[in-house]
Protein backbone atom coordinates (compact mmCIF):
# COMPACT_ATOMS: atom_id res chain seq x y z
CA UNK A 1 0.00 0.00 0.00
CA UNK A 2 1.09 3.10 -0.99
CA UNK A 3 2.36 5.86 1.96
CA UNK A 4 1.33 9.78 0.78
CA UNK A 5 2.24 12.78 2.89
CA UNK A 6 -0.77 14.36 5.09
CA UNK A 7 -1.36 16.33 8.10
CA UNK A 8 -2.24 14.84 11.15
CA UNK A 9 -3.21 15.78 14.82
CA UNK A 10 -2.24 13.37 18.01
CA UNK A 11 -5.06 14.74 20.42
CA UNK A 12 -8.23 17.26 21.09
CA UNK A 13 -5.47 20.01 21.16
CA UNK A 14 -5.97 19.42 17.34
CA UNK A 15 -2.12 21.20 16.81
CA UNK A 16 -1.37 19.40 13.15
CA UNK A 17 2.12 18.47 12.03
CA UNK A 18 3.34 16.57 9.25
CA UNK A 19 3.22 13.18 9.03
CA UNK A 20 2.25 9.90 6.04
CA UNK A 21 -0.59 8.05 5.94
CA UNK A 22 -1.03 4.80 4.01
CA UNK A 23 -3.80 4.26 1.87
CA UNK A 24 -4.92 1.06 0.04
CA UNK A 25 -4.15 -0.39 -3.72
CA UNK A 26 -7.02 0.45 -5.76
CA UNK A 27 -9.38 -2.49 -6.24
CA UNK A 28 -11.17 -3.51 -9.22
CA UNK A 29 -13.82 -1.05 -8.62
CA UNK A 30 -12.01 1.52 -7.20
CA UNK A 31 -10.41 4.83 -7.96
CA UNK A 32 -7.00 6.46 -6.24
CA UNK A 33 -6.52 10.32 -7.52
CA UNK A 34 -3.85 12.88 -5.94
CA UNK A 35 -5.52 15.16 -3.79
CA UNK A 36 -5.08 18.50 -4.65
CA UNK A 37 -7.58 20.66 -2.10
CA UNK A 38 -9.00 19.19 1.05
CA UNK A 39 -11.51 22.06 2.42
CA UNK A 40 -11.70 22.65 6.58
CA UNK A 41 -15.20 22.11 7.91
CA UNK A 42 -16.32 22.88 11.14
CA UNK A 43 -17.77 19.27 11.28
CA UNK A 44 -13.49 18.47 11.42
CA UNK A 45 -13.20 20.18 14.18
CA UNK A 46 -16.05 19.34 16.09
CA UNK A 47 -14.55 15.49 15.30
CA UNK A 48 -11.07 16.25 16.21
CA UNK A 49 -11.37 18.21 19.17
CA UNK A 50 -13.67 15.59 20.75
CA UNK A 51 -17.15 17.75 20.45
CA UNK A 52 -19.38 14.95 19.04
CA UNK A 53 -17.87 12.06 21.37
CA UNK A 54 -13.89 10.53 21.41
CA UNK A 55 -12.02 10.17 18.74
CA UNK A 56 -9.10 8.26 17.12
CA UNK A 57 -5.65 9.51 16.93
CA UNK A 58 -3.71 10.18 15.20
CA UNK A 59 -6.27 11.53 13.38
CA UNK A 60 -6.33 13.35 9.78
CA UNK A 61 -9.79 14.65 9.13
CA UNK A 62 -11.02 16.00 5.38
CA UNK A 63 -14.06 15.15 3.81
CA UNK A 64 -14.53 17.73 1.25
CA UNK A 65 -12.11 16.69 -1.38
CA UNK A 66 -10.94 17.01 -4.88
CA UNK A 67 -8.26 15.77 -7.18
CA UNK A 68 -6.98 14.14 -10.14
CA UNK A 69 -7.54 10.56 -10.95
CA UNK A 70 -4.13 8.43 -10.71
CA UNK A 71 -5.31 5.34 -11.14
CA UNK A 72 -8.25 3.33 -11.79
CA UNK A 73 -9.21 -0.14 -11.10
CA UNK A 74 -9.82 -3.21 -14.21
CA UNK A 75 -13.64 -3.17 -13.29
CA UNK A 76 -14.13 0.89 -13.19
CA UNK A 77 -16.68 2.19 -16.13
CA UNK A 78 -17.14 5.78 -14.67
CA UNK A 79 -13.48 7.46 -14.62
CA UNK A 80 -10.47 7.67 -16.35
CA UNK A 81 -6.85 8.55 -15.12
CA UNK A 82 -6.97 12.64 -15.68
CA UNK A 83 -10.49 13.15 -15.06
CA UNK A 84 -11.52 15.60 -11.90
CA UNK A 85 -13.25 14.01 -9.36
CA UNK A 86 -14.41 15.14 -5.45
CA UNK A 87 -15.56 13.34 -2.21
CA UNK A 88 -17.78 14.24 0.77
CA UNK A 89 -18.87 12.73 3.61
CA UNK A 90 -18.97 9.10 2.94
CA UNK A 91 -17.02 6.34 0.86
CA UNK A 92 -19.13 3.42 1.06
CA UNK A 93 -22.76 1.69 2.04
CA UNK A 94 -24.32 -1.36 1.58
CA UNK A 95 -25.58 -1.19 -1.46
CA UNK A 96 -28.88 -3.34 -0.85
CA UNK A 97 -30.94 -1.78 1.20
CA UNK A 98 -34.15 0.24 0.56
CA UNK A 99 -32.56 3.43 1.20
CA UNK A 100 -28.88 2.64 -0.54
CA UNK A 101 -31.33 1.25 -3.70
CA UNK A 102 -33.03 4.69 -3.33
CA UNK A 103 -29.79 6.64 -3.84
CA UNK A 104 -30.06 7.72 -0.50
CA UNK A 105 -26.54 5.94 1.06
CA UNK A 106 -26.39 8.11 3.98
CA UNK A 107 -28.83 6.59 5.74
CA UNK A 108 -28.05 2.97 4.89
CA UNK A 109 -29.30 0.12 7.37
CA UNK A 110 -27.32 -2.63 5.81
CA UNK A 111 -24.40 -4.46 7.38
CA UNK A 112 -22.14 -1.45 8.65
CA UNK A 113 -24.03 0.95 7.51
CA UNK A 114 -22.81 4.00 5.65
CA UNK A 115 -19.17 4.28 6.04
CA UNK A 116 -18.12 7.83 6.23
CA UNK A 117 -15.27 9.19 5.36
CA UNK A 118 -12.61 9.40 7.52
CA UNK A 119 -11.97 8.35 11.74
CA UNK A 120 -12.59 4.58 11.22
CA UNK A 121 -13.44 1.92 8.94
CA UNK A 122 -16.16 -1.26 9.08
CA UNK A 123 -13.94 -3.06 11.55
CA UNK A 124 -13.07 -0.25 13.62
CA UNK A 125 -9.46 0.70 11.86
CA UNK A 126 -8.43 4.53 11.89
CA UNK A 127 -9.20 5.96 8.36
CA UNK A 128 -7.30 8.77 7.01
CA UNK A 129 -9.76 11.73 5.25
CA UNK A 130 -8.65 14.89 3.06
CA UNK A 131 -5.88 16.74 4.64
CA UNK A 132 -3.20 13.99 2.72
CA UNK A 133 -2.20 13.97 -0.92
CA UNK A 134 -4.09 10.59 -2.02
CA UNK A 135 -7.15 8.75 -1.58
CA UNK A 136 -8.49 5.45 -2.52
CA UNK A 137 -12.42 5.37 -3.08
CA UNK A 138 -15.03 2.81 -5.07
CA UNK A 139 -16.06 4.57 -7.98
CA UNK A 140 -19.84 4.65 -6.69
CA UNK A 141 -18.71 7.03 -3.95
CA UNK A 142 -16.90 9.86 -6.43
CA UNK A 143 -18.38 12.61 -8.12
CA UNK A 144 -17.36 13.91 -10.94
CA UNK A 145 -16.34 17.88 -10.46
CA UNK A 146 -17.25 20.43 -14.08
CA UNK A 147 -14.59 21.96 -15.33
CA UNK A 148 -16.77 25.19 -15.00
CA UNK A 149 -15.98 25.01 -11.55
CA UNK A 150 -12.93 26.82 -10.08
CA UNK A 151 -10.91 23.73 -9.20
CA UNK A 152 -9.72 25.13 -6.19
CA UNK A 153 -13.62 26.43 -4.91
CA UNK A 154 -14.80 22.65 -5.56
CA UNK A 155 -13.68 20.80 -2.51
CA UNK A 156 -16.61 22.49 -0.45
CA UNK A 157 -19.05 21.52 -2.46
CA UNK A 158 -18.51 18.14 -1.63
CA UNK A 159 -20.04 19.04 1.84
CA UNK A 160 -21.24 22.42 2.33
CA UNK A 161 -22.65 22.61 -0.91
CA UNK A 162 -24.87 19.63 -0.75
CA UNK A 163 -25.46 19.89 2.65
CA UNK A 164 -27.58 23.29 1.93
CA UNK A 165 -28.65 21.98 -1.56
CA UNK A 166 -30.45 19.12 -0.34
CA UNK A 167 -32.94 20.87 2.42
CA UNK A 168 -33.53 23.63 0.00
CA UNK A 169 -34.40 21.59 -3.04
CA UNK A 170 -36.64 19.25 -0.68
CA UNK A 171 -38.22 21.98 0.94
CA UNK A 172 -39.08 23.92 -2.28
CA UNK A 173 -36.92 27.04 -2.54
CA UNK A 174 -37.93 28.52 -6.07
CA UNK A 175 -39.58 31.35 -7.45
CA UNK A 176 -42.33 32.70 -5.37
CA UNK A 177 -40.98 31.75 -2.31
CA UNK A 178 -39.08 33.64 0.45
CA UNK A 179 -36.22 32.01 2.18
CA UNK A 180 -34.10 32.92 4.76
CA UNK A 181 -31.12 31.83 5.88
CA UNK A 182 -29.59 31.95 9.10
CA UNK A 183 -25.88 32.51 9.54
CA UNK A 184 -23.46 33.79 6.98
CA UNK A 185 -20.60 31.16 7.25
CA UNK A 186 -19.23 27.94 5.29
CA UNK A 187 -23.04 26.43 4.86
CA UNK A 188 -24.67 29.56 4.87
CA UNK A 189 -22.76 31.46 2.06
CA UNK A 190 -23.58 28.73 -0.15
CA UNK A 191 -27.07 28.29 1.19
CA UNK A 192 -27.82 31.92 0.10
CA UNK A 193 -26.07 31.73 -3.42
CA UNK A 194 -27.76 28.26 -3.93
CA UNK A 195 -31.68 29.53 -3.28
CA UNK A 196 -31.21 32.28 -4.81
CA UNK A 197 -30.20 30.44 -7.82
CA UNK A 198 -33.19 28.23 -7.62
CA UNK A 199 -35.15 31.69 -7.85
CA UNK A 200 -36.18 31.99 -4.45
CA UNK A 201 -36.30 35.60 -2.58
CA UNK A 202 -33.28 35.24 -0.11
CA UNK A 203 -32.63 36.89 3.09
CA UNK A 204 -29.93 36.66 5.44
CA UNK A 205 -30.05 36.44 9.26
CA UNK A 206 -27.04 37.08 11.56
CA UNK A 207 -25.65 38.40 14.59
CA UNK A 208 -24.83 41.75 13.28
CA UNK A 209 -24.49 43.49 10.02
CA UNK A 210 -20.35 43.23 9.34
CA UNK A 211 -21.30 41.06 6.46
CA UNK A 212 -24.33 42.50 5.28
CA UNK A 213 -22.37 43.71 1.73
CA UNK A 214 -21.38 39.89 1.28
CA UNK A 215 -24.75 38.36 2.01
CA UNK A 216 -26.38 40.93 -1.04
CA UNK A 217 -22.84 40.06 -2.97
CA UNK A 218 -23.96 36.42 -2.56
CA UNK A 219 -27.68 37.07 -3.72
CA UNK A 220 -29.82 37.90 -0.56
CA UNK A 221 -32.08 40.48 -0.74
CA UNK A 222 -32.50 41.55 2.31
CA UNK A 223 -30.21 41.49 5.93
CA UNK A 224 -31.50 41.53 9.64
CA UNK A 225 -29.04 41.62 12.62
CA UNK A 226 -30.09 39.63 15.82
CA UNK A 227 -28.62 42.54 17.71
CA UNK A 228 -30.60 44.93 16.85
CA UNK A 229 -33.84 45.36 19.22
CA UNK A 230 -36.72 43.62 17.50
CA UNK A 231 -35.85 42.33 14.33
CA UNK A 232 -37.25 38.73 14.86
CA UNK A 233 -40.84 40.16 15.85
CA UNK A 234 -40.45 42.47 13.01
CA UNK A 235 -40.34 39.34 10.91
CA UNK A 236 -43.77 37.54 11.93
CA UNK A 237 -45.12 35.27 9.51
CA UNK A 238 -42.29 36.39 6.84
CA UNK A 239 -40.96 33.18 5.35
CA UNK A 240 -41.39 30.08 3.53
CA UNK A 241 -38.74 28.63 4.45
CA UNK A 242 -35.50 28.82 7.05
CA UNK A 243 -32.42 27.15 6.57
CA UNK A 244 -30.43 27.31 9.67
CA UNK A 245 -26.82 26.94 9.47
CA UNK A 246 -25.81 27.69 12.61
CA UNK A 247 -24.84 25.88 15.55
CA UNK A 248 -24.89 28.12 18.59
CA UNK A 249 -26.27 27.02 21.87
CA UNK A 250 -28.45 30.17 22.30
CA UNK A 251 -30.40 30.80 19.13
CA UNK A 252 -33.85 31.76 19.57
CA UNK A 253 -35.74 29.04 17.91
CA UNK A 254 -39.22 29.86 18.80
CA UNK A 255 -38.84 33.11 17.75
CA UNK A 256 -37.41 32.12 14.82
CA UNK A 257 -40.32 29.85 14.27
CA UNK A 258 -42.50 33.14 14.84
CA UNK A 259 -40.90 34.51 11.57
CA UNK A 260 -42.63 31.40 9.64
CA UNK A 261 -45.61 31.47 7.51
CA UNK A 262 -48.30 29.25 8.04
CA UNK A 263 -47.65 26.07 6.94
CA UNK A 264 -43.91 27.66 6.94
CA UNK A 265 -40.41 24.78 7.27
CA UNK A 266 -37.86 25.19 9.17
CA UNK A 267 -34.90 23.00 8.55
CA UNK A 268 -31.56 23.01 10.78
CA UNK A 269 -27.97 22.01 9.27
CA UNK A 270 -26.21 23.65 12.00
CA UNK A 271 -26.60 20.68 14.53
CA UNK A 272 -25.83 22.49 17.95
CA UNK A 273 -23.43 20.50 20.51
CA UNK A 274 -26.45 21.02 23.00
CA UNK A 275 -29.89 19.76 23.52
CA UNK A 276 -32.44 22.39 22.60
CA UNK A 277 -36.01 22.99 24.26
CA UNK A 278 -38.34 24.50 22.05
CA UNK A 279 -42.20 24.77 23.02
CA UNK A 280 -44.45 22.69 20.65
CA UNK A 281 -46.88 25.36 20.30
CA UNK A 282 -44.83 27.25 17.96
CA UNK A 283 -45.11 24.17 15.91
CA UNK A 284 -48.96 23.32 16.27
CA UNK A 285 -50.37 27.03 16.07
CA UNK A 286 -49.59 27.80 12.27
CA UNK A 287 -48.97 23.90 11.59
CA UNK A 288 -45.02 24.32 11.16
CA UNK A 289 -42.76 21.86 10.40
CA UNK A 290 -38.97 21.75 12.06
CA UNK A 291 -36.96 19.78 10.46
CA UNK A 292 -33.29 18.11 10.06
CA UNK A 293 -31.41 17.87 7.34
CA UNK A 294 -27.99 15.33 6.70
CA UNK A 295 -26.26 15.75 3.62
CA UNK A 296 -27.69 13.86 0.28
CA UNK A 297 -27.21 10.52 -1.92
CA UNK A 298 -24.59 10.52 -4.57
CA UNK A 299 -26.95 11.05 -7.59
CA UNK A 300 -28.08 14.06 -5.68
CA UNK A 301 -24.14 15.37 -4.87
CA UNK A 302 -23.78 14.91 -8.62
CA UNK A 303 -27.18 16.93 -9.46
CA UNK A 304 -25.55 19.88 -7.20
CA UNK A 305 -22.33 19.90 -9.00
CA UNK A 306 -24.37 20.20 -11.81
CA UNK A 307 -26.55 22.84 -10.74
CA UNK A 308 -23.69 24.84 -9.27
CA UNK A 309 -21.55 24.63 -12.80
CA UNK A 310 -24.90 25.86 -14.43
CA UNK A 311 -25.06 28.64 -12.22
CA UNK A 312 -21.73 29.74 -11.85
CA UNK A 313 -21.92 29.13 -7.94
CA UNK A 314 -19.20 27.52 -5.95
CA UNK A 315 -18.00 28.82 -2.03
CA UNK A 316 -15.62 31.92 -1.46
CA UNK A 317 -12.37 30.31 -0.24
CA UNK A 318 -8.94 31.00 1.52
CA UNK A 319 -6.15 28.59 0.15
CA UNK A 320 -4.35 27.88 3.17
CA UNK A 321 -0.98 25.49 3.60
CA UNK A 322 -0.50 22.81 6.09
CA UNK A 323 1.10 24.24 8.40
CA UNK A 324 -1.86 26.62 8.74
CA UNK A 325 -4.23 24.59 9.39
CA UNK A 326 -3.98 24.31 13.74
CA UNK A 327 -4.04 28.35 12.80
CA UNK A 328 -7.57 28.16 10.85
CA UNK A 329 -9.01 25.67 13.61
CA UNK A 330 -8.84 28.75 16.00
CA UNK A 331 -9.79 30.98 12.89
CA UNK A 332 -12.79 28.94 12.23
CA UNK A 333 -14.13 28.72 15.59
CA UNK A 334 -14.11 32.31 16.03
CA UNK A 335 -15.89 33.29 12.93
CA UNK A 336 -12.99 34.58 11.09
CA UNK A 337 -12.60 33.17 8.02
CA UNK A 338 -14.31 34.46 4.80
CA UNK A 339 -16.01 31.92 3.89
CA UNK A 340 -14.22 28.08 3.68
CA UNK A 341 -10.40 27.50 4.11
CA UNK A 342 -9.22 24.95 1.34
CA UNK A 343 -6.08 23.48 1.99
CA UNK A 344 -3.47 23.20 -0.72
CA UNK A 345 -2.47 19.96 -0.65
CA UNK A 346 0.57 20.60 -2.49
CA UNK A 347 2.35 22.42 0.23
CA UNK A 348 2.44 19.24 2.37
Amino acid sequence: MPEVRAYACDDKTTQFHPTTVTIPEAGPQDITFEIKYAGICHSDIHTAREEWGPAKFPLTPGHEIAGIVTQVGSEVTKYKVGDKVGVGCMVNSCGTCEYCQAGEEQYCVGDGGTLWTYGDDAQGNPTAGGYAQGFTVNQDFAARIPDEIPFETAAPLLCAGITTYSPLKRWGAGPGKKVAVVGLGGLGHMGVQIAAAMGAEVSVISQTRSKEEDGKKFGATDYHALSEEGTLENLRGTFDLILCTVSADDLDYSGLLATLKPMGVFVDVGLPENPTTLHLAGLVIGSKVMAGSQIGGMAETQEMLEFCAEHGVHPQVELISGEEITEAYNNVVNSKVRYRYVIDTATF
